[in-house]
């Protein structure tokens, strides 16, 4: 079997990137043709021989490549919430592969992985002003369905406690069933316009996707702080709050403030209930301090009061999929849940303690503390990509991203043939608009029949990529800018001239 040489592996990566940069230069989608055409190549059967290494690569970038989404390449993809991958975590990926650590277990005197994956997780604590000696639950996942998962996994068991107190019982040790016959209670899981991830991961934990409750104020992605107090208090339910920190249609809070954050402490501590943040792209606002931004900056005040916080990577952070994490002030309940037992192969074996001793350290190994036994080094990228920009690099990032979403939403505010979403219901100043919008615009056209057919012409045009949603029971459209390559008078002006040659058409 042939390796691959250094020589082979340079001219690929240069093949790489120049078919990316052609990608780039052309189209956010690639042409109907060369789908088909790339999909007509792709073999029906196995080979007895292989093709070898040079023609199979070639194969792949001169056939696949140009039939794939030019998402992380396009600066004017901004469907769903996915970032572009910057230079510097492309570099370290590729590294991630050739050595293909599985960061699983911590082996200091072995590898450095584990120990370069808490580094990762510490910087990312201090990029969102988290303390680090609070935070000591901490590592990466695969996003956010995987990091909810971990937050309601660690609530449930958290609220189960609460309630019988000083009993070694637990879901994760002995099953609901046997904590059903104790309980006597159920559990709600009370939040605002929620992700979907967080239903699926009630659903996989066990509490069951009816247990997810909106309470939002009518018209808003904010708390009712009323309703959830009377939840709260109702003695039929325990209670896991899940608060949406940017909710995925229109980027709002779910609190505004500090105070709404001590307020929601307050009620969980008397009632013995855990706080989940779902901050997988909202959390990054934290890292915003200038008076332009005080509106998102408020929506994220506070979120150092929760119990657990969830993240992506791939999201605003701009590295590769897949990567998200999450974050626990409590430590030992993760690794009583997710605790790896009865594998004496996979101790870390490191041996007594010692200060002076580089190689002895607290790091936990990830298995105890998350989902997989198999995990890829995702901290590398994240790594790399921090040690490159730093923390002015992504706060000029994200104020690029936001000041991008509020020139399109200033333009279809004013615009004759859209409509800005949601509505407010009460007369507000363009300012004040304008000043909550964070890095998604909604909005729909007015025209009936171009809104129900919108997000298809935009897409049509390939010069940017949008993706559906919908908002009051009719179909809205949804840009969401994460990518890095922001440049926010040129992005500008291709949406608004793809937005205005879209309505010209249609009339």
């Amino acid at each position: 079997m042939e390796d691959i040489s250094g020589e082979l592996y340079t001219d690929l990566l240069r093949h790489g990137a120049h078919t990316r940069h052609e990608i780039h230069g052309r189209r956010v989608l690639p042409d109907g043709d060369l789908m088909k055409q790339a999909i007509a190549t792709l073999p029906t059967a196995l080979r007895d021989d292989g093709l070898g290494v040079e023609s199979t690569s070639k194969y792949i970038l001169q056939e696949l490549v140009p039939a794939l989404s030019a998402n992380s390449q396009s600066p004017n993809y901004y469907g769903f919430v996915t970032g572009g991958v910057t230079p510097a975590a492309l570099i370290a990926d590729h590294i991630v592969t050739d050595f293909d650590q599985n960061v699983q277990v911590h082996l200091p005197k072995e590898t450095i992985a584990t120990v370069v994956e808490d580094t990762a997780l510490r910087l990312l604590l201090q990029l969102f002003h988290l303390d680090e000696k609070t935070w000591v639950g901490r590592t990466f996942t695969t996003g956010a369905t995987a990091s909810n998962v971990l937050g309601l996994a660690c609530g449930r068991d958290f609220v189960v406690s609460h309630v019988l107190k000083g009993s070694e019982i637990s879901v994760a040790e002995h099953g609901f069933i046997e904590v059903a016959s104790r309980l006597n209670r159920r559990i709600q899981i009370l939040t605002t316009t929620p992700h979907s991830s967080l239903s699926k991961a009630a659903s996989i934990v066990g509490l069951g996707r009816l247990a997810v409750k909106n309470i939002s104020v009518e018209g808003s992605v904010e708390f009712d702080m009323s309703k959830l107090e009377t939840c709260i208090a109702d003695p039929e339910y325990i209670t896991i709050v899940a608060i949406s920190c940017g909710e995925v249609n229109t980027g709002h809070f779910a609190t505004n403030g500090l105070q709404n954050m001590q307020y929601i402490r307050a009620l969980c501590d008397r009632y013995g209930a855990w706080i989940h943040v779902d901050g997988a792209f909202g959390l990054f606002g934290r890292i915003l301090d200038s008076v332009e931004f005080e509106h998102v900056m408020r929506g994220c005040e506070g979120l150092e009061l929760a119990d657990s916080i969830t993240g992506d990577g791939h999201k605003l952070l701009n590295v590769p999929y897949d990567c998200g994490f999450f974050f626990t002030r409590h430590l030992s309940l993760a690794e009583s849940v997710f605790r790896n037992p009865n594998a004496a192969y996979l101790s870390s074996n490191t041996g007594p303690k010692s200060p002076d001793d580089p190689f002895s350290s607290s790091i936990p190994s990830p298995l105890n503390i998350g989902i997989e036994n198999s995990r890829r080094f995702r901290a590398l990228p994240v790594l790399a990509t921090l040690l490159a920009y730093g923390r002015i690099g992504y706060k000029d990032m994200l104020q690029r991203q936001i000041r991008l979403a509020r020139e399109i939403a200033g333009w279809i505010h004013d615009s004759e043939d859209y409509e800005l979403l949601p509505d407010q219901g009460v007369p507000v100043s363009e300012t004040e608009l304008l000043s909550k919008i964070y890095i998604i615009v909604l909005f729909r056209a007015k025209d009936p029949e171009l809104n129900r057919i919108l997000v298809q012409k935009i897409k049509d045009t390939s010069k940017m990529y949008v993706s559906g949603t919908s908002w009051g029971g009719s179909p809205a459209t949804r840009i969401a800018i994460s990518t890095w390559r922001v440049d926010v008078q040129r992005d500008f002006e291709l949406v608004r001239n793809v937005l205005a040659d879209v309505s010209r058409t249609q009339s």
